[in-house]
């Protein structure tokens, strides 16, 4: 069976970045906390494997860390090593999901559209 990734929420605040990746009824819950980076794995209650991996965004105080584990979630209190910076996103990543715009071609007007819609409606009778 194949691994997957845990749902996971972050939140910034000015000493502390809260990561909770939800999971219910986690079992074999294992959460490394690095300087870079977190290492988290767990099955759920249907026995499926859950990794991620997470590059931090900046360094964290891997030492003044740490993780707790609740019937729907495991939430690390990951510390950063610089207080009252604000993080723009979780990861170094600057990850786009999606494509640039192009704006090479003009859309298409509405009267097209409604011609498609009366030639589907001829070939249907």
């Amino acid at each position: 069976m194949e691994r997957q990734h845990a749902r996971t929420l972050w939140y910034d605040r000015p000493k502390y970045v809260f990561m909770e990746f939800c999971v219910e009824d986690s079992t074999d819950v294992s959460v490394l906390i690095e300087d870079h980076r977190v290492v988290f794995s767990c099955r759920n209650g249907d026995g499926v494997e859950l990794y991620n991996e997470i590059e931090f965004y900046a360094k964290v105080n891997s030492k003044d860390s740490q993780d707790k584990r609740s019937g729907r979630s495991i939430t690390c209190f990951v510390r950063k090593w610089k207080e009252k910076v604000a993080w723009p996103r979780l990861t170094k990543e600057d990850i786009k999901l999606l494509n640039k715009v192009s704006t090479k071609r003009p859309p298409p007007a509405m009267d097209d559209l409604d011609d498609e819609s009366d030639n589907e409606d001829a070939t249907t009778n």
